[in-house]
């Protein structure tokens, strides 16, 4: 069995603080919500980001979920959107 494709332990670590690192951080996120006019839906932001579109779905869900962007369903998809401040 190929060992490629498992990271070395501790390669997403800070080498300052020790701590892990995110790939995809959730200001990543908010980033290119704005950078889309401050509403989009997953693909847009998931392509902007650079990631799949179950890691963008994921994440915007926690971002909504602790109130940092707000969810509209449109039809059977997500437009998420930056909320009022």
């Amino acid at each position: 069995m190929a060992l490629e494709h498992c990271p070395m332990p501790g390669a997403n670590r800070d080498d300052d603080s020790g701590k892990y690192t995110e790939k995809y951080p959730p200001d990543a996120f908010i980033a290119a919500l704005e950078a889309e006019g401050g509403s989009a839906g997953t693909q847009p932001i998931a392509e902007r980001v650079g990631c799949s579109y179950e890691t963008a779905y994921k994440k915007l869900c926690s971002l909504a979920d602790d109130g940092e962007i707000d969810r509209q369903k449109v039809g059977n998809a997500n437009l998420w959107v930056i909320g009022d401040e």
